[in-house]
């Protein structure tokens, strides 16, 4: 079995770890620290979420390849575990694939919602 290695990203509060409508290749999973979840709306930053240790975020852009529709900003010293796509298509593959499907749906479901 090949050795893995996480690669880990340090955030300050404040930063962004990524920003609404960037082209999205990998999800974060929060190893310490919290991040926002914020949607530009009438052009004001609204927070749809909060997420913290042990969290996973960005999966969106990894289940159907869209750009990411919000950003995601540290509210304190945040350290994430970077997922690639690589990682996330190793592990889909060896789902059953009434879930990869549910995945999918699943998506697209929030994506018109939210848009």
């Amino acid at each position: 079995m090949p050795d893995i290695f996480l690669q880990r990203k340090v955030i300050e509060t404040g930063g962004f770890v990524f920003k609404e409508g960037e082209e999205g290749s990998v999800a974060y999973i929060i190893q310490e620290g919290a991040v926002d979840i914020v949607k530009n709306i009438d052009d004001e930053e609204k927070v749809l979420a909060t997420v913290g240790k042990g969290a996973i975020f960005g999966e969106m852009a990894l289940i159907d390849n869209s750009p990411r529709m919000a950003a995601a900003k540290a509210v304190e010293p945040t350290t994430v575990i970077i997922v690639t796509r690589q990682m996330f298509e190793d592990k889909l593959k060896k789902a059953d694939p009434f879930i990869r499907g549910l995945l999918n749906i699943l998506a697209d479901t929030i994506r018109r919602t939210s848009g």
